[in-house]
């Protein structure tokens, strides 16, 4: 018997950077029917807690950064934390500082932001620190992410020297565009929902998980159920149990409200 909804932000709950009404509904109502709702997304975590708060569901474990953390909003403190190697994370940032591109590395309790030119005001906040550069590492992030196709290539090289270590993922970006998501390896969805069922005390076969990118899937062969969205790729639906309508159709909503309430 279903008890979680594991449910990614980006191209999934979301379109673009909003939560439709009748997305916000469904999960609400599924909340209030008695599940726990778990927001899983590759985002920083303080992105998960503003749609928490949009939704008004209950302080549970979020899954951030790709499941590089699993965040207990109750005590404020991280059930899991996996960062990635810091020589691997200095030759990624000398990449990124020398090539055209947009990047961000999540640390503690915040998020560089590195893009060209500096962004209008509003888009600097505590949570996200825009740098004209990439800063000398002190403490490694959880995971960074890089959109731009030239430098995305460079970092793609890179990586086949430290593809036992680190893990990069296609994902898709609030703009529609491709960005690679990167993660120390040890560190996934999949993983990171095992931490969170452990501290829920439930099973993953209690959890149903929706998505719509490749960092979802190892997520989905751990949940009991899967529903990939519509306009997802063909390897994430032959991974998931169920396929639904598109991001832009509240592909999310239509599964709660058919299969659920």
């Amino acid at each position: 018997m279903s008890k979680a909804l594991a449910i990614d932000l980006d191209g999934t709950l979301l379109a673009g950077e909003d939560l439709s009404p009748r997305n916000r509904d469904a999960v609400k109502r599924a909340s209030e029917s008695g599940y726990h709702i778990i927001i899983a997304t590759a985002r920083w975590r303080q992105v998960g807690q503003h749609i928490m708060d949009q939704i008004g569901i209950e302080e549970v474990p979020m899954i951030a950064c790709s499941g590089a953390q699993v965040y207990c909003i109750e005590t404020g403190r991280d059930i899991f934390d996996k960062r990635l190697p810091i020589d691997f994370v200095r030759e990624l940032y000398d990449i990124c500082n020398s090539n055209r591109c947009i990047a961000t590395a999540t640390v503690n309790s915040h998020t560089w932001f590195r893009i060209d030119p500096k962004p209008e005001p509003e888009y600097i906040t505590e949570a996200m620190r825009w740098v004209p550069a990439l800063p000398d590492p002190d403490e490694a992030p959880r995971i960074a992410t890089v959109q731009g196709s030239g430098t995305i290539a460079l970092v793609r090289e890179m990586h086949k020297d430290w593809q036992d270590q680190v893990n990069i993922f296609d994902s898709v970006g609030p703009s529609g565009r491709i960005v690679i998501t990167i993660t120390a390896r040890g560190a996934d969805k999949g993983i990171a929902l095992d931490k969170t069922c452990e501290h829920l005390s439930i099973d993953n076969e209690s959890v149903i998980a929706f998505g719509d990118s490749e960092n979802d899937i190892e997520m989905f062969r751990r949940a009991g159920r899967s529903v990939a969205m519509g306009q997802a790729d063909d390897e994430l639906k032959d991974a998931a149990t169920h396929v639904t309508t598109a991001n832009t159709e509240d592909g999310v909503a239509l599964f709660i409200e058919n299969e659920l309430l």
